[in-house]
């Protein structure tokens, strides 16, 4: 038994006029169920990834989906929360539901609207995915918390700054092909390694470019049984591995320096799936801040410790590397409406794999990873996807 992903949908990122998140919801659904060639009614589940947190009054998001498709009224519906990772906590509801017999398709939505609320309280709602009692004084936020982590690995590694700024250019030029991305600007690597007035200091060693966008968007997938799938469905990507594994939340509890909860579950899914890291063709990562992204290359076993900048450095991850990541532009460019990242992530890497990528599209796509985390690597999501129809 396994599940596939059989159709998906995907707002444009970035400041939405839609007025609340129903709206985005509504966006998504009929152009999933469309796009998979499925009924309504034959849903059997619906997960909905969304964060919230005080981005919306309106809670309970799960019940909103009926809206949008009145023949989901009697549908089972639950929503879905795990911090950044709230996305792919709802794929990984919708493959248990699967997996354990009660359902065979399932519509799964990530959802947040981020931009209405002012910035200074859009940091205090992310800070939620921190450890308050430890962590909730320190400068800058959300952005604080990784500024503190590349500080220490700076301090037992070296300063990695200009492999940074790489990486942020990377993640820039890579979407302005994403037609689905907030920021389709291509800012260049001396842009995104130089402090100035367009690209201040955010905290500690972090630029304005080493973050991700506070963004608008929803996305969403079916996913099929893999019977079902390949006798009924217009396209299948099979999930080869679906790992999910959790650290402590305090990072007064781990090293700063390596996400270890990642490299666990990286590990599993390779073992899962029966392959290695250079097996995969692309992959599709958190880079919610580029020390992410750069730390991330040594959790999937691309470094070393510390030798994860010359992944970049060396062009390994460009869209021409050895292994490509985040061709999509990444969080960096993409954008990072919160419950929407990881069924985006999952949106994007099946396109690829279905040939359905566009201006992204990659030569000879045909295994990808995915990784989404929760926090500072705290919930930590690994997908192994290969299509099979």
């Amino acid at each position: 038994m396994g599940s596939c992903i059989t159709g998906w949908a995907h707002t444009v990122f970035g400041k939405s006029d839609a007025d609340s998140s129903e709206i985005l919801i509504a966006d998504v659904v009929k152009n999933c169920l469309e796009h998979a060639q499925t009924e309504a009614e034959d849903i059997d589940a619906i997960f909905v990834g969304a964060f919230n947190n005080g981005f919306s009054k309106q809670d309970f998001q799960a019940s909103l989906v009926a809206l949008a498709e009145p023949a989901l009224r009697f549908t089972p519906a639950t929503r879905v929360e795990n911090a950044c990772a709230t996305g792919s906590a709802a794929l990984h509801a919708g493959l248990r539901q699967i997996e354990s017999g009660r359902a065979r398709r399932v519509l799964v939505v990530g959802v947040e609207k981020m931009t209405a609320t002012p910035t200074a309280e859009v940091g205090d709602i992310l800070l939620g995915a921190s450890y308050r009692r430890e962590e909730a004084d320190i400068d800058g936020g959300f952005a604080g918390v990784f500024a503190n982590i590349a500080q220490a690995y700076f301090q037992e590694y070296g300063d990695c700054r200009e492999s940074l700024a790489r990486i942020a250019a990377k993640n820039h030029e890579n979407g302005v092909r994403n037609p689905y991305a907030h920021m389709r600007k291509d800012f260049g690597f001396a842009f995104c390694n130089t402090v100035s007035e367009k690209n201040p200091v955010v905290a500690g060693p972090l630029r304005r470019t080493d973050c991700s966008l506070i963004s608008d968007g929803a996305a969403a997938v079916v996913l099929s049984d893999l019977d079902v799938a390949l006798t009924s469905d217009p396209r299948a990507i099979y999930f080869r591995a679906a790992e999910h594994i959790n650290d402590f939340l305090p990072l007064s509890r781990r090293s700063r320096t390596a996400f270890e909860g990642a490299a666990r579950a990286w590990a599993k899914a390779y073992d899962t799936a029966g392959i290695s890291v250079e097996d995969l063709s692309f992959v599709e990562t958190h880079d919610c801040f580029t020390i992410a992204e750069l730390m991330e290359y040594e959790a999937m076993g691309l470094a070393s410790p510390g030798q994860g900048r010359r992944v970049i450095d060396e062009g390994v991850s460009s869209r021409d590397g050895r292994l490509p990541v985040n061709p999509s532009g990444g969080l960096k460019s993409k954008g990072h409406p919160i419950g929407a990242t990881g069924v985006s992530q999952h949106v994007m890497a099946a396109m690829q794999l279905a040939g359905d990528a566009g201006d992204m599209q990659l030569d000879d796509a045909r295994l990808a990873g995915v990784f989404n985390m929760g926090g500072a690597a705290v919930a930590n999501y690994v997908s192994v996807l290969e299509r099979v129809k």
